[in-house]
């Protein structure tokens, strides 16, 4: 008879522990599970909160990645535009330079023009003289006497000015 008694089911017993189990239940319930939720409810609010100042953070870097990319932009106009006044500048200093070179060298051009035909002047009057002094003695040796010197300068004057008249 003992093999039966193992094998069979005590109800009494089963209820007992199924009350024992309800009780567990009921303890647990009211000590473990309030402090649970409530921790996981911080711990939500906590993670939430993260998630928000995450979320701030990165409008702010929105933001302010949009504000630099703007004064970038500024900041390569006001470089291009500075760059182009630099060229402006460059290109009309080199225009006075240039201007400023013809200038000098139209001036020195002219002033060498001026003293060529000075010197030509001068070298002419001096040809005359020497002509002059030249045909005066030659006359003289030829007639014999002493011509007045201003008469015969008329006289090699207007014979040169034929030749030159001829010549030109």
């Amino acid at each position: 008879m003992q093999s039966t008694e193992v094998i069979s089911v005590n109800i009494w017993q089963m209820l007992i522990s199924l009350l024992n189990l309800l009780i567990l239940f009921l303890i647990l319930k009211k000590f473990m599970y309030k402090p649970v939720k409530k921790t996981l409810e911080e711990r939500q609010k906590l993670i939430d909160e993260r998630f928000d100042n995450a979320q701030k953070a990165q409008a702010d870097a929105d933001s302010a990645k949009t504000e630099y990319e703007a004064k970038l932009a500024a900041a390569d106009s006001e470089a291009s535009d500075i760059i182009k006044q630099a060229r402006a500048k460059a290109e009309r200093k080199s225009e006075k330079i240039v201007s400023s070179a013809k200038s000098k060298a139209d001036d020195i051009l002219r002033q060498a023009q001026t003293d060529a035909e000075l010197e030509k002047k001068k070298a002419e009057a001096d040809i005359k003289n020497e002509i002059t002094e030249v045909s005066s003695l030659l006359t003289e040796k030829l007639l014999g006497r002493e011509i007045n010197s201003a008469d015969h300068r008329d006289f090699i004057n207007s014979f040169i000015e034929k030749i030159g008249e001829e010549n030109d």
